[in-house]
């Protein structure tokens, strides 16, 4: 995800060929077959280390690349973040423990084509609270591909998000948004998760975009942690995300890392 940028939106977005879009399609396969086999690995006593190592040998066995690896200095192939924290939690030694909500973000570059997809998982048994957020959360970034209908404008996403989470008593994080994707890492537009119907740039065919809802059991507002990089809750609440990468298409959303079974 990015942060918040107001003044993005006025950069020049690119569109696509569909050529374009399967070679992303292509390497979004590889990223959605990475978290398919994450459902497995990730368990009790499991390191956030040995998590990165294992998604960067699939990486590397995909003939890919781990493209956040040297991203403006960030030293991993993923982002491991867990519990309260938001987004952009370092990947580290202490193992993950029972009830742990922990979330992979993660990029691709497969021959040049780019794929973003973050998902959530359940360490071991967790409480019903966790359980719960983490419906919610998936829910509503299907609600949010939804709305990205060619036509509809990038208000309508953040606003369908918003009204389908905020009376289930969840905040929706306002600080870091999705975003175009491809040829770089973050494109134009901003896609915030958050917003007014009928507002913002309208969605057109060719566009590639990341929906990737962060939703908090708490307060919206995030704090950093001195590393600079890891957002998380400010007030020790849960925080939850689940993100695509997704083709606006004349005949609709395509979602680009879809896993077995969605």
């Amino acid at each position: 995800m990015s942060k918040i940028d107001e003044g993005k939106d006025d950069e020049m977005i690119t569109l696509k060929s569909k050529r374009e879009i399967e070679s992303m399609n292509q390497s979004g396969s590889i990223l959605a077959e990475i978290h398919e086999r994450l459902r497995d690995f990730i368990k009790p006593g499991v390191t956030g280390l040995e998590i990165d190592q294992f998604v960067e040998n699939i990486i590397d066995e995909k003939g890919a690349e781990a493209e956040q690896k040297g991203y403006q200095g960030y030293e991993y192939a993923t982002c491991v973040t867990i519990n309260d924290e938001i987004c952009h939690g370092f990947p580290r030694k202490e193992p993950l423990e029972e009830g742990d909500l922990v979330k992979v973000d993660m990029v691709i570059n497969y021959e040049g084509a780019l794929s973003d997809s973050c998902w959530s998982y359940a360490v071991g048994e967790v409480s019903e609270e966790v359980r719960h957020l983490m419906e919610v959360t998936r829910e509503a970034l299907y609600v949010g591909i939804e709305a990205a209908q060619p036509g509809n404008r990038i208000g309508d996403i953040g606003a369908a998000i918003q009204a389908f989470v905020e009376p289930k008593g969840y905040s929706v994080v306002r600080e870091f948004v999705g975003h175009g994707i491809g040829p770089t890492l973050h494109e134009s537009p901003s896609i915030p998760h958050y917003g007014t119907a009928g507002r913002g740039k309208r969605l057109k065919p060719g566009m590639v975009i990341t929906i990737e809802p962060m939703i908090n059991t708490g307060a919206w507002k995030s704090k950093m942690d001195d590393n600079g990089w890891t957002a998380r809750t400010i007030d020790g609440g849960y925080s939850c995300q689940y993100e695509h990468t997704l083709a606006i298409t004349e005949d609709g959303p395509q979602i680009l890392t879809k896993q077995k079974g969605e």
